[in-house]
């Protein structure tokens, strides 16, 4: 996680005059838990473990994560991340557990479900009862779970930074839908190493599976819903034979995904923005989140006003595989003092580098791609189309779209789509869409300057609120998995 620092001369100054010992004794004793984590914490601790992924050749340790048992049976509930190279990669890698008193066996991998980053494995041992999720197998119906109310106390388990067992305390703040599955957002720590382990009501009732935390907040930390473990759970019995090969499990889950995220994001048609006398797609929702900026300094021979759109979630596959996200970018630069070879150079960069080299990529093929020039609407772009195939999930693709204007001299307009890990079908699909809403102004066919600030106003002429564009840009990339 990330803190602000602050600099406390006046306190420094003081334990500068301190020697050790008294500083010592001035030190503030930590606060201790409280006596339900107290409770909670030697009622579970039996049934708490730590999983660790090690390689075959060497037994190196290569990911460390938590997990539970559940009930008295010998299934054990974690992350798929925690375990996911096992499932991927079963020649290379292996797992074992250790519980809190440094007893350790092999784990095996049976059940794993990737939209909501959730695995079951089995042990050699068995539950004492405490961490219940009820469920039925083959039901359509499943048993009541613990509701939850905003400000209740929660705790969570695990094993953080291979330090040892600990359990945190915190409250429970409500339902993010931020991406395309629910999160329970947990005010309180999920570190490091606490992936996979049990969050708790203060009567011991499972709420959820500790997940992630947030890189650029405090104590701001999500769970997965127990009812997603229930579902799981509801497919796996203690005796049952795992799968002989995890991947097409995992691609036919993430092909579910790409499905339910495509319908979502074109269930109505994109906003349109203008950019200068241009005019954008875009996409506002639950799960993209936009930010628009503006470099109109008086120094600068040009402008630039930007809109960027990205979704806050994406799939965890694997440390080199993420997938499941879509982002939006357009860039309107305008020409005040360059000539016309040094304008076209500065639009010829605004995009450069975009489309990285695959050739040598483990996960996806080399990018195919076509380049064409083509006039709708009101505008004339230069278009290239890219498309990259994964080598282990068949049906699944990388898409990226890349535009420019090629209408005027002293103005230019660079759009971007990316998608990851969706149907060659519903790539297109997104392209075509994208494309058609890019535009220019009818009424700027014979041209005008029009103000790069404009950059900011949607087709009813609301730009964007005061807070969007404050806003950091945040994205997948700040939510941190608890490994």
């Amino acid at each position: 996680m990330r803190f602000p620092y602050r600099l406390l001369t006046g306190a420094i100054a003081l334990a500068a005059s301190l020697s050790l010992p008294a500083l010592a004794q001035t030190t503030p004793t930590p606060p201790l838990p409280s006596s339900a984590a107290q409770q909670l914490y030697a009622s579970a601790q039996q049934d708490l473990l730590q999983l660790r992924v090690l390689l075959k050749n060497g037994n190196s340790q290569s990911s460390v994560g938590s997990g539970f048992l559940i009930g008295n049976s010998n299934l054990v509930v974690t992350n798929f991340h925690v375990v996911s190279q096992i499932a991927l990669e079963p020649e290379t890698y292996f797992g074992e557990y250790k519980d809190t008193q440094g007893k350790s066996g092999a784990i095996e991998l049976l059940a794993v479900d990737v939209l909501h980053d959730l695995a079951v494995v089995r042990v050699a041992r068995n539950g004492t009862g405490f961490f219940k999720v009820p469920h039925t197998p083959a039901s359509d119906e499943q048993p009541a779970l613990v509701k939850l109310n905003q400000g209740q106390h929660l705790y969570s388990l695990g094993n953080p930074l291979d330090l040892g067992f600990t359990i945190s305390e915190g409250t429970y703040n409500g339902i993010s839908a931020r991406g395309f599955s629910d999160q329970l957002m947990f005010t309180g720590a999920v570190n490091a190493g606490m992936s996979g382990g049990p969050n708790v009501t203060a009567d011991g009732q499972v709420a959820g599976v500790n997940v992630a935390h947030r890189l650029d907040g405090e104590l701001v930390s999500f769970l997965v819903p127990v009812r997603y473990v229930q579902a799981l759970l509801a497919r796996v019995t203690h005796d049952m034979t795992p799968p002989a090969d995890f991947k097409p499990i995992i691609g036919e889950q993430l092909l579910e995904h790409q499905s339910v995220m495509v319908d979502k994001l074109l269930e109505k048609p994109f906003s349109i923005k203008e950019l200068g006398p241009y005019r954008v797609p875009v996409r506002e929702s639950d799960q993209v989140r936009c930010w628009g900026n503006t470099d109109s300094s008086a120094k600068k021979p040009y402008t630039i006003a930007s809109i960027n759109c990205s979704m806050e979630s994406s799939i965890f596959v694997s440390g080199e595989l993420q997938t499941g996200h879509v982002s939006m970018h357009h860039k309107y630069a305008h020409n005040k003092k360059l000539n016309a070879m040094q304008f076209s150079k500065l639009a010829s960069n605004m995009f450069n580098g975009q489309v990285y080299s695959t050739a040598k990529s483990d996960t996806i093929t080399p990018a195919s791609c076509t380049e064409n020039f083509i006039k709708h609407n009101n505008i004339s772009l230069r278009a290239l189309v890219c498309a990259e195939a994964y080598h282990k999930f068949k049906g699944l693709y990388d898409f990226t779209l890349i535009t420019a204007s090629t209408d005027d001299s002293q103005k230019s307009l660079q759009s971007m789509i990316n998608m990851q890990g969706v149907s060659y079908s519903n790539g297109m699909k997104l392209v075509e869409q994208f494309l058609q809403g890019i535009d220019r102004a009818a009424t700027d066919a014979g041209e005008t300057d029009a103000d790069p600030d404009a950059a900011l106003d949607n087709n009813e002429k609301q730009p964007l609120t005061q807070e969007q564009e404050a806003a950091p840009q945040t994205s997948s990339k700040n939510v941190e998995a608890a490994q």
